[in-house]
């Protein structure tokens, strides 16, 4: 069956940068976007940070544009998040999804538009 498995988490000071993986398996990566969404303690899940693209371009929203970027490889059937001057705000768990896509350079914005969800990896960015 289809299944997300995001790694990569953990602790790290602010002005850190760590690089979270979404490994994908049980589908074709190739035919779906990659979305990344956050949780942070206490707070309901935020909308999408930022997509990858099934013919592997990347967008980030404007918050976190400047300092986020993902990227895919499709034959390791993995995606990236790689997130640099991090703040202690950027805490939470991180989310992969995917959204199945008619046209290889759609963004899928909505989370209703994802089919499958990884568990999570925590991400704490603390001194």
């Amino acid at each position: 069956q289809a299944q997300l498995v995001e790694s990569g988490g953990g602790l790290v000071q602010p002005g850190g940068s760590l690089r979270l993986s979404c490994a994908a398996s049980g589908f074709a990566l190739r035919d779906y976007a990659i979305g990344w969404f956050r949780q942070a303690p206490g707070k309901e899940r935020e909308g999408v940070s930022c997509i990858s693209s099934s013919d592997g371009r990347a967008y980030c929203v404007d918050s976190v544009n400047d300092r986020f970027t993902t990227s895919r490889d499709n034959a390791k059937n993995t995606v990236y998040l790689q997130m640099n001057s991090l703040k202690p705000e950027d805490t939470a768990v991180y989310y992969c999804a995917a959204a199945p896509v008619q046209y290889t350079d759609s963004f899928p914005l909505r989370d209703y538009e994802y089919d499958y969800w990884g568990q999570g990896t925590q991400v704490t960015v603390s001194s």
